[in-house]
């Protein structure tokens, strides 16, 4: 079976050494590749491949936001992000935006190739007690920003989906809303917050520790 793949590196010698390191491999196929955040967020859905391996940080955005609006869209595209930067708040941000691994470019050729591969098969590369003491700092806190007091309870509970990287279609089964509603709602959050980007508020749940909220 081929994975398909597509690469997002703002550097074209990267993304050429990349394709070249990949295709010797009889199963990996690249299907498209963009040097642009903003380019590969338009082109990844229609492309469909099984892993996006993405730069995090680019001239126009990250990586990790091109993760989470793919992802948005279609969670059946597995995000691998490949970066220079062992950064825990990228790392965060990673984990938020349902990326499935964190690599950093100094990785051995071969270990790419096997991270693709476990990706493709659905594995996540995210050490479980980093991603588990994620969880539990989005979870366990009281809130102390007083922006969160403008959101409705059920806006509440959309933040807190957002913080545990769910997609809107993920918020939706959850919540039991439609995914245009989600989508309303995620809207209606990141105004209140102030923010343009899920990721910003995904990172914002970590960081201020925010609870999921219930009904009194």
């Amino acid at each position: 079976m081929t994975i398909r793949l597509f690469l997002l590196d703002d550097h074209e010698v990267v993304r050429r050494g990349l394709r070249e390191l990949l295709e010797i491999e009889g199963d990996l196929e690249v299907v498209g590749e963009s040097g642009s955040a903003a380019e590969a967020t338009r082109r990844i859905p229609a492309l469909r491949p099984d892993v996006m391996v993405l730069d995090a940080r680019l001239p126009d955005g990250s990586g990790i936001d091109v993760c989470r609006d793919v992802r948005s869209v279609d969670d059946g595209i597995h995000g691998l992000i490949l970066t220079s930067y062992d950064d825990e708040d990228a790392l965060t941000a990673a984990v938020a935006a349902g990326a499935s691994g964190y690599v950093l470019k100094d990785i051995r050729g071969g270990d790419l190739v096997d991270s693709i591969r476990r990706v493709a098969a659905g594995e996540s590369l995210l050490d479980p007690p980093v991603v588990r003491r994620l969880r539990e700092r989005w979870g366990h806190a009281e809130p102390a920003d007083p922006r969160l007091a403008a959101l409705s309870p059920q806006e509440r509970r959309v933040l807190d989906c957002i913080g545990q990287g769910m997609t809107n279609r993920q918020i939706g089964e959850s919540l039991s809303l439609a995914e245009k509603t989600v989508k309303n709602y995620v809207t209606a959050v990141l105004g209140k917050l102030g923010m343009e980007r899920r990721t910003q508020a995904a990172v914002y749940v970590a960081e201020q520790r925010v609870s999921p909220t219930r009904d009194r």
